[in-house]
């Protein structure tokens, strides 16, 4: 009978995964190459990972928990949380992460398991996280709206590396909040 993973060693494989990817991507690596590349064998990620689908899954979920923790730190200022906000995002770094979410974000918009666990966690999972950081103060329309540029504008980053060009909608969309009051 095989052994159930070990939570420890599955967090030194997923924290060892993420940074393999921030360096160096992912695109189509094979589980074999992601496997070498953090010092274990194929066989060791399906056993704590599961599949490729589910790596992929266990990457975007745990980097998407970090970025929530993020929200806590934010200033209390909507149009300033936005602002800090999108300059942490818009980050080179993260672009992997945000390549990797949005494919996987797609796979789960078509229905296609087991991608479809990420789309509940994808909305309401921030929505309430920043109902909750803003102290109830900002309304689930108003966050759902700046959930919906952001991403959008990362969307855009992540096609056409206009750092620039998404810059500036981005700041514009901050003086537009600003002005909202």
């Amino acid at each position: 009978m095989p052994r159930p993973p070990d939570d420890t060693r599955r967090r030194q494989l997923l924290d060892a995964l993420i940074d393999e990817v921030a360096a160096h991507g992912i695109g189509g690596r094979s589980l074999r190459d992601l496997a070498a590349a953090v010092g274990t064998s194929h066989r060791m990620l399906i056993h704590h990972l599961g599949s490729r689908d589910e790596l992929l899954l266990a990457i975007v979920e745990e980097v998407e928990r970090r970025q929530v923790l993020m929200l806590t730190e934010l200033p209390d200022d909507p149009a300033e949380a936005v602002a800090a906000s999108w300059a942490d995002l818009r980050r080179r770094e993260l672009r992997p992460f945000e390549r990797l979410f949005f494919e996987c974000y797609a796979r789960g918009a078509q229905g296609e398991e087991p991608f479809t666990r990420l789309l509940g966690p994808a909305i309401d999972g921030w929505l309430d996280a920043a109902a909750e950081a803003s102290g109830g103060t900002v309304d689930r329309a108003r966050i759902r709206l700046v959930l919906a540029v952001t991403r959008g504008l990362l969307l855009d980053l992540v096609a056409t590396d206009d750092e620039a060009g998404v810059d500036a909608a981005a700041a514009e969309f901050v003086e537009l909040l600003r002005r909202a009051g």
